[in-house]
């Protein structure tokens, strides 16, 4: 009997009140159709579809749960006008995006129980994200029961950071008995940024060295050597680091007891406060944490506008100029993510603090590298070159979920 060959993937991404999907034709790694379910649970629901080539079509649903939106959005795949498979049982397997794997996954693993039980351990570390992840896993346990489900995980890529990176200068005990420790996150598109530039470098991947900037609502930086993370600005959570559309990132941990001692603020509220009415949100003063407003109001010279923009180029230059040192040089920094693709002040904010490491922006290259393209943003002279390129993460969990299916011999 001929070996079954797997070709059509589906990738999944759970929210807590969302199920993004995406379906893939490995044989030529072509998106074949994907969509968005949104405010499941919720009323007044919205389906998102779209397939590969053609325009979105979106229409109001009332989802009570992820099975529910699971079961809507596969329909949408086999509809006879609209759909881009005949049967279900075209999948061959499932990929899932699962944020946090702690120290107990470092590879994408096919999912079973106690794989499931690991991801649910994992949740006091990413209780937004990992409840979700894992209820898009039992809702498609039941949906297709007999098509394997694999986990990948974001945190797996940065199990090559080094112990003296990782640990914090607390009590080691705090370590040994709650884990407490960077794992790092956004990991996904960074192993798929990291081979793409080894493509556009013309070098081996083992043998680059980059800085990879992925930012967007959430923002990290990454150094890669070989391939591999070395450090990464996210921490045990991924409110360190970088400022972001609505988190602080770094800062001195004594404000936390600061707000609570003298501003009477309870655990709960400086959790909200550091997450969700931080960053953009909470320093540019205009009612948004998004970096289009942003920039406007910079444009336009409102003054907290412009000290924020410049708060997030100085605080990146300051990490990147950090894993230039660490990594002993490097190929080339790297822009990704919706902010990283898309925002022409954003780069400038950050780039025009580097070129004391050889990088120098190009003015009119940055104005013309957006929505969706890859190019070179500094100039030709510049030791030390920075580039625009796309991350997918859809795609490199396919990738993730077809290489471990080949290796099993499923």
């Amino acid at each position: 009997m001929s070996k079954h060959v797997v070709d059509k993937i589906l990738v999944i991404n759970s929210g807590s009140s969302s199920l993004k999907f995406m379906l893939f034709s490995m044989a030529t790694e072509t998106m074949m159709a994907k969509g968005l379910v949104e405010r499941i649970g919720m009323p007044n629901g919205n389906l998102a579809y779209q397939r590969d080539g053609e325009a979105k079509t979106e229409q109001t649903i009332q989802a009570e749960n992820h099975g529910k939106a699971l079961a809507m959005a596969c329909r949408m795949l086999i509809d006879p006008a609209c759909g881009v498979i005949k049967a279900l049982t075209e999948v061959d397997a499932i990929g899932h995006r699962v944020v946090h794997g702690g120290e107990k996954f470092s590879a994408a693993v096919i999912v079973d129980d106690a794989v499931k039980a690991g991801i649910s351990e994992c949740s006091p570390l990413a209780p937004l994200h990992n409840p979700a992840n894992l209820g898009g896993i039992v809702a498609c346990e039941t949906v297709f029961p007999d098509t394997p489900n694999i986990a990948v995980f974001d945190t797996a890529f940065h199990h090559t950071i080094p112990k003296h990176a990782f640990l914090y200068a607390i009590p080691s005990a705090y370590y040994e008995n709650l884990r407490i420790r960077k794992y790092g996150f956004h990991g996904i598109s960074y192993q798929f940024v990291a081979a793409a530039a080894a493509t556009i470098i013309g070098k081996p991947l083992e043998q680059t060295k980059l800085i990879i900037c992925h930012l967007g609502n959430g923002s990290s930086i990454a150094a890669v050597a070989g391939g591999k993370s070395l450090d990464t600005t996210m921490g045990m959570t991924p409110l360190a680091g970088l400022i972001m559309g609505s988190r602080s990132g770094d800062l001195d941990p004594a404000v936390v007891l600061y707000l609570a001692r003298e501003g009477k603020l309870s655990l709960d509220e400086i959790d909200t406060l550091l997450n969700k009415q931080s960053g953009l949100l909470g320093c540019a003063g205009t009612g948004s944490g998004d970096m289009r407003e942003l920039v406007a109001a910079a444009a336009a010279g409102k003054e907290s506008a412009v000290t924020t923009l410049n708060m997030v180029g100085h605080r990146a230059a300051l990490y990147i100029g950090g894993y230039f040192t660490l990594l002993g040089g490097a190929d080339a920094i790297i822009f990704t993510g919706g902010v990283g693709e898309n925002s022409v002040p954003a780069r400038e904010a950050i780039i025009s603090r580097l070129a004391a490491i050889g990088c120098r922006l190009d003015p009119a290259r940055n104005k013309q590298i957006i929505f969706g393209k890859t190019g070179l943003l500094s100039t030709d002279d510049s030791p030390l070159p920075a580039i625009v390129i796309p991350t997918n993460e859809e795609l490199m969990i396919a990738r993730e979920t077809f290489a471990i299916l080949s290796r099993q011999g499923i």
